[in-house]
């Protein structure tokens, strides 16, 4: 139960702190990044977490990632440059700089929850959101909204977002730290989708085209990931 889930995160102690401190830490540097430098320069950084969870996972795991993941990686990038090449902007070094430790703390996150893959994950989400919170509560602009907001907040803050969190740290206990943060490049090209199907906002060409290559790199580097499993399984 819930309750057991509570026990084992504290006997993991310092290490379980550390964890949520660390996702305390991605929420808050990524809200500094988008205030402090554009939303291409943050979402392109951002992408270098993949690179940062394979050097991690090299250093504390001893895993080395295999060439159609580097290959998928790459591919992903190039894609989500082209999506973002005409918006960057040098102004904003600070704001780089704060997305680029998201991108850091993100990669070493992922490969802690990896080497640690006992560690409840909602205890780690309840107290780290909690402990931003808390931060950025004297910071914060109370009934600033209009009161029809109030119920999407809820719904985004209480059922969405941990959902989606929930998920990604669980996916570490059977993918690798790089692939996982590899298909959270999938989030930039759902995005604008998601804005035309429900706002009806028109889609550029641009992300399509670098959204296209973004999926056609994930879904062919499951497919030889899948084709690798298969083949080590029939081996004698």
């Amino acid at each position: 139960g819930r309750w057991q889930e509570w026990r084992v995160y504290w006997k993991y102690g310092w290490l379980a702190l550390l964890i949520t401190g660390l996702y305390s830490g991605n929420t808050g540097l990524f809200v500094f990044a988008i205030t402090h430098t554009s939303v291409a320069n943050t979402v392109v950084i951002l992408s270098s977490s993949c690179f940062f969870a394979a050097l991690f996972s090299w250093l504390i795991l001893r895993e080395t990632l295999a060439w159609h993941t580097w290959a998928a990686i790459l591919a992903a990038l190039a894609g989500l440059w082209f999506i973002f090449a005409a918006d960057f902007s040098s102004n904003g070094r600070l704001g780089d700089l704060f997305a680029l430790a998201t991108a850091a703390s993100l990669g070493l996150s992922l490969t802690l929850m990896r080497r640690f893959s006992r560690l409840p994950v909602v205890p780690v989400i309840a107290l780290g959101s909690l402990g931003i919170a808390l931060v950025a509560l004297p910071f914060a602009q109370p009934l600033g909204l209009p009161p029809d907001r109030y119920p999407w907040l809820l719904i985004m803050g209480l059922a969405q977002m941990p959902t989606a969190l929930v998920c990604l740290l669980l996916a570490t206990r059977y993918l690798p730290a790089p692939e996982v943060s590899l298909f959270l490049l999938i989030e930039t090209v759902l995005g604008p989708l998601w804005v035309w199907f429900v706002l009806g906002e028109t889609v550029a060409t641009r992300t399509l085209i670098g959204g296209g290559a973004i999926l056609t790199a994930i879904t062919t580097h499951a497919y030889c990931s899948l084709r690798n499993q298969r083949a080590a399984s029939l081996a004698p």
